[in-house]
Formats: structure tokens, C-alpha cells, sequence
């Protein structure tokens, strides 16, 4: 068996992965004992010297990204929030609002759209992508098709969007993308299986392989959910599993380790566990999860939200720039840039304003984090306020 895979799958009811023993160390059938001559091609890909570039523009200091990639009915949820009908028109009004917002550059280097949003014009006819790059922001686009139920697994899923992807990321760089982003996840109550993980780990080598070839920069995201009532101990021990699995398989596809980014949950205990952790326990279990899994040749870690309230994110991301890293340690946020801005707009012409300087008071306080900065005062109420969803989708 070729797998690294440190799993072993139990009865359908009960599938989960257990034991520390590599399926690689297992003794081999006799037949494939005999030596074999192993070819290490050499990956040489034409867009490879933009590849590197255009990870490090995204991993630049003080900068993160901005992840406004959710897919329309995930943005109908957003706006009926604040009362407004889900039409292509607010939708536009909304992603307008907030890729027009002036100084946005200082603080994001790169922005996750919605292949809507890639392909939209402003109400005065620019392009949302130009409304990017003359900020020195990196468009991005979410290429994955969603997740639906893996069959064989403990009520898990897989993420689907291989088929086509190759002619798909072709026309999103010359749609002006450069980078791409596939999410998948991995459930610590479902086991996780020994399949989940392989499936999870496998689709996301493949699509980051695709990605480089067609000029983007893959995002790596094999988002860990913070649903369950375990300990953060267990999801160090998930985290790590899974992390092995994927650069396993990321090099097996031949990826080029300098021109990926990563976007890893950060290692907390599950949302319904009966105590929290503080933001230095959280980077101290991060980090060693990262030390010990990723290469250093990755340039950035760019962190998802995965439901924290907008504060806590912040102050967590911080703890983590507070030690020397050898990757830049950044933020990949949604809701977590998000909710202050759309209960500021309340779709109203005149919020506008209001609504792009609440962003910015969200990105600057990231943008400080990153660096290590950020004090947490004179934060309001609302941002402090968690938005965990028990089985959220995008």
C-alpha cells in the first residue's frame, strides 16, 4: 500500500482512525518485495518563477487575505441577515462595497471570490477584479464545487470539483486570477475515517497539481470543523494526522511546496467543549502542529476563522506572530472581517461609508495581529460576539 496513512478503518457505525503505526510499515505481500526502479521527475512548470511571486505579494507583511468567496445562497444567508432579498444586484452592491473600499490594500494582499464576483463589473462598469489589482490586491477565486456525503465513511464528506478544473483555472487566469482556493473538510466527531482523511488529502493534491499548471497559486485547506465537545489534545493529534497526509500526497502530485499557501484551522478544542483555551494555549498548540508538519519552504499560513468571533481570531492570530516563524502567519478571514461590516451597511446606500471603515477597523486590527501588535482595545461588543455554526457550509 502506498498510502502514509497512520488510519485504520473500524465498522461503518463506529469509523474512525486509531493506532500510531504507519500503513507503510506494514509487512508487504511477497510479490512486491522484489527492488523497482522509481523515476523522480522533475517538476518544471511554465508559470513556476510567477507562481513563487505571487505567493510571496500575498504572504507580504502586514497583509492577509480576504475571503469573500462564499457561494450565492451562502451570501443569500448573509443578506437576508440584514434583511435583504438574495438577487444578483445586492450581491453585487455588497462585493462592491467592500473591494472598493479605499486603503484596503494596506492591510489585504489578496481577496477569495466567488466566480460571479471574477467575472462582475461595478455599477459604473469597472471590472471588480481591476477594483483589486490598483490596490496591489491579488484576485483569487474559489474553485471547488462543494461538498456532498462520501459513501463508505462515518457520515463524511468529500469535496467535488476535479472534473473540468484544468479548463476552468485556465479561464480564471485570463480572467485575471492568481490564486485558487478548495476546501474541504475533516470531522473529529465522524472519527475522522482513514477514507475521509485520504479523500480530503488526495483531491487537494490533485487540484493544488492543476492549479500550478494553469498560473494559480493553490490554497491548501483541509479545514478541521470546530464542531464536537473534544479537548484541544485531540485535535493536535487530528490535525497533525491530516497535515501528514496531505503533504504526503502534495508531493507525490508533484506540487511545488514555494507556491502554495496554506489555510489550516488553528488547534482549539471543539466549540462544545466545557472550556476554552486561551489565545497563548491556541498558538502554542498551532505552532507545534505547523513545526512539526510543515515544511518551511511553504511561504504563508494564512488562517481561516472557522466561526471565532472577530476578537478572538484577532487575538489568537497574534499570539502566534509573537515568536519568530519560519512561514509568514497570516489570515484568510470571512465572517471574521465580515459581520461588523454588514450590520454597519444594513443595505442601505447612505451606510456605505460607515460600512468600509468598519472593514478597515477589522483589517487594520488583523494587519496588526500579523505582526504581532495588536493590544485588543477599544474592541466593541458585537466583535466579540462568537459566530460558530454546528455544520456550517459555504
Amino acid at each position: 500500500m502506498a498510502s502514509s496513512a497512520t488510519f485504520a478503518k473500524l465498522d461503518a457505525a463506529s469509523s474512525t482512525w486509531i493506532g500510531h503505526q504507519s500503513f507503510s510499515s506494514l509487512p508487504l505481500p511477497s510479490s512486491r518485495l522484489a527492488p523497482s526502479r522509481v523515476s523522480l521527475p522533475i517538476r518544471a512548470g511554465q508559470y513556476t518563477d510567477e507562481l513563487l511571486k505571487t505567493a510571496k505579494t500575498i504572504a507580504s507583511p502586514g497583509r492577509g487575505i480576504l475571503a469573500i468567496d462564499e457561494s450565492n445562497a451562502t451570501c443569500g444567508k448573509r443578506l437576508d441577515s440584514i434583511g435583504l432579498d438574495n438577487t444578483e444586484t445586492n450581491r453585487q452592491a455588497y462585493r462592491q462595497l467592500l473591494l472598493t473600499t479605499p486603503g484596503l490594500g494596506q492591510y489585504i494582499s489578496g481577496s477569495i471570490l466567488f466566480e460571479e464576483t471574477l467575472y462582475q463589473t461595478t455599477t459604473d462598469g469597472k471590472k471588480m477584479v481591476d477594483c483589486l489589482v490598483e490596490q496591489n490586491i491579488v484576485p483569487g477565486i474559489k474553485v471547488d464545487k462543494g461538498l456532498v456525503p462520501l459513501p463508505g465513511s462515518n457520515n463524511e464528506s468529500w469535496c467535488q470539483g476535479l472534473d473540468g478544473l484544468a479548463s476552468r483555472t485556465s479561464e480564471y487566469y485570463k480572467q485575471g486570477a492568481r490564486f485558487a482556493k478548495w476546501r474541504t473538510v475533516v470531522s473529529i466527531p465522524c472519527g475522522p475515517s482513514a477514507l475521509a482523511v485520504k479523500e480530503a488529502a488526495w483531491g487537494l493534491a490533485r487540484y493544488a497539481a492543476i492549479s500550478q499548471d494553469s498560473g494559480l497559486v493553490p490554497i491548501v485547506e483541509p479545514e478541521i470543523l470546530l464542531d464536537g465537545d473534544h479537548g484541544i489534545e485531540r485535535t493536535l493529534e487530528v490535525a497533525e494526522k491530516v497535515w501528514s497526509e496531505v503533504f504526503f500526497y502534495l508531493a507525490e502530485n508533484n506540487v511545488v511546496f514555494e507556491g502554495i499557501l496554506l489555510k489550516p484551522s488553528m488547534v482549539t478544542p471543539g466549540a462544545e467543549h466545557k472550556e476554552r483555551a486561551s489565545p497563548e494555549t491556541i498558538a502554542k498548540y498551532t505552532l507545534t502542529m505547523l513545526r512539526r508538519r510543515v515544511p518551511p519552504a511553504v511561504p504563508g499560513i494564512m488562517f481561516l476563522s472557522g466561526g471565532q468571533s472577530e476578537v478572538e481570531a484577532t487575538l489568537n492570530l497574534n499570539a502566534m506572530n509573537q515568536v519568530p516563524n519560519p512561514w509568514h502567519v497570516s489570515f484568510s478571514y470571512a465572517r471574521a472581517l465580515q459581520n461588523s461590516v454588514l450590520k454597519t451597511w444594513k443595505g442601505q446606500p447612505e451606510n456605505v461609508e460607515a460600512a468600509q471603515k468598519a472593514l478597515l477597523v477589522r483589517a487594520k486590527a488583523n494587519s496588526l495581529a500579523q505582526l504581532g501588535k495588536y493590544t485588543g482595545e477599544d474592541e466593541s461588543d458585537e466583535a466579540k460576539k462568537g459566530m460558530f455554526v454546528k455544520g456550517y457550509t459555504y
